[in-house]
């Protein structure tokens, strides 16, 4: 199975009252994926990534105050541009572009 096959898309929406916290989970966010709303961001990730992005997440989460929402949508391989749509302004959704690891 290649690398590609393996990958999978995740939407993660946050919530974070903290000025300071918010302003890091995004920018961790955008090193990994696509911001599609102010605070939801599309993420396609081997599953060593994804959980090297779920430890950088924690580290900077407040666990009493802050969440963070992480839904699987499933392989990306098996993903068509039916699943996503929007009402009003669109934001892109990455592309299944080249892998690089």
């Amino acid at each position: 199975m290649s690398s590609r096959d393996r990958m999978r898309r995740k939407l993660i929406a946050y919530d974070i009252p903290s000025d300071r916290r918010r302003l890091w989970v995004a920018r961790a966010l955008e090193e990994f994926g696509d911001r599609v709303q102010y605070s939801v961001f599309v993420v396609d990730l081997l599953p060593s990534r994804f959980v090297q992005l779920t430890a950088t997440l924690t580290d900077i989460l407040d666990t009493k105050e802050d969440s963070i929402l992480i839904c699987d949508l499933g392989l990306t391989a098996a993903l068509s541009d039916e699943q996503f749509s929007f009402l009003g302004r669109s934001r892109d959704v990455m592309e299944m572009g080249p892998v690089i690891i």
